[in-house]
């Protein structure tokens, strides 16, 4: 007779939870007229000034190919600036705007205040112990 697991995997639990945060984003997104895709774009640039279109769309899980117009609706709106490569003219070196950090820097704000929705039913030590383990797994912390 097989064993019962102690826990459900972590797929299991935390696909609802990014499933409401991802429905949660979407107005205030909207609200500052991103997408998705934009927002993790600026978020991305924000983190790291000057990227190839290829390394930020690897950096984001997009696909190069079709990262492109999201970068051109970014630069139309001034929130992205892409500048050739003096080493390579083929490549584009892409680097965030004053606006489009600032624009980045509002919507980030209202998400993670609505995060708080989740994070206060958690006491201060469990909260700080799950936002500590996250941006461990986030930042390549997990076994390979």
């Amino acid at each position: 007779m097989p064993r019962r697991s102690r826990r459900p995997d972590l797929a299991a639990m935390l696909a609802p939870l990014l499933r409401d945060l991802a429905a949660a984003e979407r107005p205030i997104l909207d609200e500052h007229g991103l997408s998705m895709w934009g927002y993790s774009v600026l978020v991305a640039l924000d983190e790291a000034p000057v990227r190839t279109q290829a390394a930020l769309a690897g950096a984001i899980g997009a696909d190069k190919t079709r990262i492109i117009p999201i970068l051109d609706e970014l630069q139309s709106q001034g929130y992205i600036e892409r500048q050739p490569d003096p080493d390579d003219r083929r490549v584009r070196l892409l680097a965030i705007t004053d606006a489009g950090r600032a624009v980045k820097d509002a919507a980030q704000e209202e998400i993670q205040r609505g995060e708080e929705q989740w994070l206060n039913a958690l006491p201060a030590d469990e909260r700080r112990a799950l936002l500590r383990g996250l941006q461990r797994l986030a930042g390549g912390g997990a076994p390979q």
